[in-house]
């Protein structure tokens, strides 16, 4: 018979573990399954930036600020939050945009949700970062933007890191554009390109077969040789996509010297305000602060619903999260 204490408590902390790491992959199993019955709802979620920035003072008051500045300060709040109610509105919208543009779902959506009650002392600020990709989309989200003016809302787009190209393309359409000191703007410019295997095949015995019904249907190709002819048109095609990118920097922007900015060449924030690329040299979140008395501000983004095998992914992170917590020793 064994009378050591310390292996009493070793076998108690052992079962303490199993029990818990059995009721918790227990629970997230009937999370699990809950979840999947039940699909994640689509939505708008919105938030108040001036709540932030209280939050902020109220933090560096609590910590740093001297006897009774903390009580001062949450009745300054509560001040303003009743003033906020009467306030013109400064709604915030984001953009990460890809090749695809693929964020103009999302886009199209808030634009719509702010939209549906928008005042015409309402404002919105799109804080931007692209730098670019495909024609078809940004054109679209450009397109999106346009809606706010048509509303006779203002639009303030402001680039932080980089809205070249298509991105500048969804840019030009504000009323005012900030841009960091290197935040990087312009690349009013048309680019395409693609391998050809052709040689290749041929040096292997392979012939490749292409049949199309329309002279153009197809330009310059992959697998087979392209003609001089079909080259030019390509060409063609290019710039004018290029001159309908410089007609819209001119809708948008008529005092701009378009011919001589529209060489594909981009440049940074102060040279991009010479140039009249931009109005103003600063940051969104410096934006923001300094008009935090004037404006209510409200942080809109969508919220896509997440399908079943998007929910596992995330719900096995986090329990993997959980189980390495659960894990390590007491």
């Amino acid at each position: 018979m064994v009378n050591d204490p310390s292996l009493y408590a070793d076998f108690g902390l052992f079962v303490a573990k199993a029990l818990t790491s059995v009721l918790f992959i227990g629970f997230g199993m009937l999370v699990l399954l809950r979840g999947l019955r039940r699909p994640s709802k689509e939505g708008i979620l919105i938030f108040s930036i001036n709540r932030r920035f209280r939050d902020y003072e109220l933090a560096l008051a609590q910590t740093t600020g001297p006897k009774g500045l903390v009580k001062r300060i949450k009745e300054a709040h509560k001040k303003a939050e009743l003033a906020q109610k009467d306030q013109a509105r400064l709604f915030v919208l984001d953009f990460e945009g890809d090749i695809r543009a693929s964020g103009v779902a999302n886009l199209s959506a808030e634009i719509t949700a702010i939209l549906t009650g928008a005042q015409p002392k309402d404002q919105v600020l799109l804080r931007l970062t692209s730098p670019g990709g495909q024609i078809p989309g940004y054109g679209l989200a450009a397109s999106e933007l346009g809606r706010i003016k048509a509303q006779g809302l203002k639009l303030i787009v402001s680039v932080d890191k980089v809205a070249a190209s298509g991105g500048y393309m969804m840019a030009c359409v504000a009323d005012h554009i900030l841009a960091a000191p290197f935040g990087i703007v312009g690349s009013i410019g048309v680019v395409a390109g693609l391998p050809n295997f052709s040689r290749f095949l041929k040096e292997r015995g392979i012939d490749f077969e292409q049949h199309t019904a329309g002279k153009y249907k197809r330009t310059l190709t992959l697998f087979g040789k392209n003609e001089e002819e079909s080259r030019l048109k390509f060409k063609e095609e290019l710039n004018e996509a290029h001159e309908l990118f410089k007609d819209w920097i001119k809708a948008n922007r008529p005092l701009l010297d378009i011919e001589k900015l529209s060489t594909g060449e981009y440049w940074y924030g102060q040279k991009a305000l010479e140039l009249g690329l931009i109005d103003e040299i600063g940051t969104a979140e410096d934006f923001l602060l300094k008009h935090k008395d004037q404006f209510a501000l409200y942080q809109v983004s969508h919220r896509k619903p997440m399908g079943s095998f998007g929910r596992i992914g995330k719900w096995k992170t986090q329990l993997a999260e959980a189980w390495t917590s659960a894990a390590t020793p007491l």
